[in-house]
């Protein structure tokens, strides 16, 4: 399974007048790291999540990285409602990450 690739205007339409919960990974081309953690997503989500992840090219995503002061990649933000709760850069291991986005999952249950 992999990540889809989103561009800038594509999430904010996305993100516009949602309600759910999301996460997306800011990444480079060229970033090892970056890689590595967009793999670590792969396997969560194979494992078994409901949170949708996407990823976005931080070159290319002037207007978010600036209002959501990301300040290097990879980044993986969780969104509510449209709006981010929580920026993670430190992509620990997979236990770690599938932890994280099983907590905003759990959040956006008990919502309902």
């Amino acid at each position: 399974m992999s990540i889809g690739e989103l561009r800038e205007d594509e999430l904010l339409q996305r993100l516009s007048g949602n309600s759910g919960y999301e996460a997306v990974l800011f990444h480079t081309v060229f970033c090892g790291t970056c890689k590595l953690a967009e793999r670590m997503l792969e396997i969560v989500q194979a494992v078994g999540t409901t949170v949708p992840v996407h990823k976005v090219n931080i070159n290319y995503a002037p207007g978010l990285r600036d209002s959501w002061k990301i300040s290097s990649v990879p980044c993986l933000v969780l969104l509510r409602g449209g709006e981010p709760v929580r920026f993670e850069y430190t992509m620990r291991s997979v236990d770690h990450l599938y932890a994280l986005l099983k907590e905003l999952e759990s959040s956006a249950a008990e919502k309902e």
